[in-house]
């Protein structure tokens, strides 16, 4: 089966709460790869890779977030760039 990627754009109350390592524990309970980062705008911006279903039920949590966030927006677009082996929590970018 092929693996589906995408890319997250996750904007609202999201730094400063938790929500990156929130964001690589459920990425690995899903089994999913890829990465995580804050970006200097404010916003946080993940890509995941793996089973489509998986995907999808990720950017659909990433929609909530953890308790401490208050998630505005998320926007998803398709990914063509590499992808990581695991799953990692980058430096801001």
């Amino acid at each position: 089966m092929a693996a589906h990627a995408v890319r997250v754009v996750v904007s609202g109350r999201v730094q400063g709460v938790g929500y990156r390592a929130w964001v690589s524990r459920q990425a690995g309970e899903r089994r999913l790869r890829g990465w995580v980062r804050n970006r200097r705008d404010g916003t946080v911006e993940a890509v995941f890779v793996g089973a489509e279903e998986a995907v999808a039920g990720m950017v659909e949590a990433c929609r909530e977030g953890p308790s401490m966030a208050k998630v505005a927006e998320v926007m998803v677009d398709d990914w063509t760039g590499p992808a990581l082996e695991g799953f990692e929590e980058l430096p801001t970018g």
